[in-house]
């Protein structure tokens, strides 16, 4: 209760929405948005078991997918419970996650993390979380993942601002922006390239390696339109640069369910990586 009633005087106006199983917590409310001023949809935060202002915390940054929203996490994945394992039983130290709302409101399917919604992560987010929550203000304690489009904006903007995230995670992404939507709809080739992480991670490879940026993909067969080769194929790329990456492979015995395998070892690993 006491770990509520602090979380709580942190967030003024926020709802608390979830209980771990251990006593970790996820609140909704609005991260202000100065990139696009009229949106005043929810994003969401999770404080882990035990939480005290007093104490530092690393933070995972989990972006949805498109169409999608921070739910996706705290409800569907039940974000609050699998965290409040991990950190219990040693697999990761206690740590913030932070789901930020993106995308466009009409026509969602047709959004990216691109754009606006790129520089809200970077511009609005990112200084606002360390501003008003106890974090350690270091890439290195920063992870940056999501699903599906979540994957590529995780990957493109962490590759697009180096030294920001320490470790970069794609569930399931693309790397490129193969669907030509939400701000690359009539884009250049010379915008289309600047979104392209596999064209990134090889510009951006010494600095990455210098900076000791460690990589996440998983895959568990083809994702609607977006193909396992293109997970696979990324990974590849980032080891052949000398850089540290996972390839996690969904197991058989869990096909089906492959937000909910995916969740419990891509934060195993950004937890692994923090100071």
């Amino acid at each position: 209760m006491r770990a509520l009633l602090l979380a709580a005087a942190l967030l003024p106006g926020w709802s608390h929405v979830r209980t771990g199983l251990d006593g970790g917590s996820v609140w909704a409310g609005r991260i202000p948005n100065l990139v696009v001023a009229a949106d005043r949809r929810p994003s969401a935060v999770y404080f882990p078991p035990g939480f005290s202002p007093a104490r530092r915390y690393p933070v995972v940054y989990l972006l949805h997918g498109m169409r999608g929203s921070p739910s996706e996490y705290w409800d569907a994945l039940d974000l609050a419970d699998v965290a409040d394992g991990l950190i219990s039983s040693g697999q990761a130290p206690p740590f913030i996650a932070v789901m930020p709302v993106g995308g466009p409101v009409v026509d969602p399917n047709a959004g990216e993390w691109a754009g606006v919604w790129e520089d809200y992560v970077v511009q609005d987010v990112v200084p606002w979380v360390d501003a008003h929550l106890p974090t350690i203000p270091s890439a290195r304690d920063r992870a940056l993942e999501g699903l599906s489009a979540g994957g590529f904006g995780a990957v493109d903007i962490g590759l697009r601002h180096p030294g920001l995230f320490g470790t970069l995670g794609s569930w399931a992404g693309y790397f490129a922006p193969v669907f030509k939507d939400g701000p690359f709809a009539n884009a250049s080739g010379a915008y289309l390239a600047a979104h392209t992480p596999t064209l990134l991670v090889r510009r951006e490879a010494g600095p990455l390696r210098r900076d000791g940026t460690r990589f996440y993909v998983s895959i568990g067969g083809n994702h609607g339109a977006v193909l396992t080769r293109w997970s696979v194929d990324f990974a590849n790329e980032v080891r052949a640069l000398g850089l540290s990456v996972e390839l996690w492979h969904l197991p058989p015995v869990d096909r089906g369910h492959f937000w909910r395998s995916t969740l419990p070892s891509a934060l195993a690993y950004a937890g692994a990586g923090f100071s």
